[in-house]
């Protein structure tokens, strides 16, 4: 009998689009129940953190905790990953003892290394590449909040980074009206735009963070510099320095419009305080919908008949 082979979530499109848009339905369902179950029951997901976390780190645990499941946390300071053991070793070791494997590291070829050797399912806690399970939440969060997508526009407004390239992924699956404003040389990869745009993606690029913001009905940034990016810290600072979203860009969004945020937030720099502590900022309902949304990726992961993972969907 041929052996399943696991499922993967290294970015969105590892689910189809029926998938994901279950997903964030069960996801806004398993958050209304207070969802708890045993589907990992006797299940170990190990949990490999080569960047500091808060949410993604805790979430994650109450997440496998929330399904009866357990986790084993690992860092390459506390394991050989530290000392150059072969990425392909530590999987193929890992894939004998455990079931499932949450990572959040730099080069997103570390994962696609390791699920090359791997016979247990792999989650994209976050790389330098993707941010699947925060953009798919950040989605979630949308829809919970009564938007209708069709009728959505979405402002990315910043470093064209991990978080930007998953809102791009996104929208090759959720119909709502992307616009991104970056500065030169921060722009999204471009092969990520074209294949969205390929796919029917409603996504545009512009320089002009207002131009992105009017209009819009969620207003998304991040950091200007990333972890692995200190050192261009003050480069940075100047580049972005037109792009921060400051009462006078939230008045040209549309009436009601939300401000968005993966945290942690530097108050002054990317966002002011006063457009962070407003009522238009939801960026706790995102935190928390990162604990929901996770628990329906494992349940994806786990719960139903195993298919082969693609990054490319010829059906659309």
């Amino acid at each position: 009998m041929e052996a399943c082979v696991p499922r993967r979530f290294l970015e969105i499109h590892d689910m189809t689009r029926e998938e994901a848009h279950k997903a964030v339905a069960r996801a806004i369902e398993m958050k209304r129940d207070g969802y708890r179950s045993r589907l990992l029951e006797g299940r170990t997901v190990v949990l490999i953190f080569e960047k500091a976390s808060t949410r993604t780190r805790v979430s994650f645990e109450m997440a496998v905790r929330h399904l009866g499941g357990s986790t084993i946390y690992m860092t390459q300071h506390d394991s050989q990953l530290g000392r150059a053991e072969p990425l392909e070793d530590t999987i193929r070791v890992l894939s004998r003892y455990v079931d499932g494997l949450v990572m959040r590291t730099f080069e997103h070829s570390k994962l696609t290394r390791m699920w090359a050797e791997s016979s247990i399912p792999i989650v994209n806690a976050l790389s330098d590449d993707f941010h699947p399970c925060q953009v798919l939440g950040d989605v979630m969060t949308m829809v919970e909040r009564g938007a209708d997508l069709a009728a959505t526009k979405v402002a990315w407004v910043g470093d064209g980074n991990n978080m930007a390239h998953s809102w791009i992924n996104a929208a090759t699956y959720f119909p709502f009206e992307l616009v991104l404003a970056c500065p030169g040389g921060y722009e999204p990869k471009r092969e990520i735009l074209e294949q969205a745009l390929s796919l029917g993606a409603k996504v545009r690029l512009v320089r002009d963070a207002r131009e992105a913001a009017a209009g819009a009905h969620f207003v998304n940034t991040d950091v200007w510099a990333s972890m692995g990016q200190e050192g261009e810290a003050k480069e940075r600072m100047n580049v972005f320095a037109g792009y921060q979203i400051n009462a006078g860009v939230m008045a040209l969004a549309a009436p009601g419009a939300k401000f968005m945020h993966c945290l942690p937030a530097h108050r002054g720099e990317e966002v002011t305080a006063e457009v962070f502590e407003s009522e238009a900022s939801i960026v706790f309902d995102e935190a928390e919908n990162r604990l929901h949304i996770q628990k329906a990726i494992l349940e994806w992961i786990y719960g139903g008949e195993p298919s082969v993972p693609y990054t490319l969907l010829a059906e659309i």
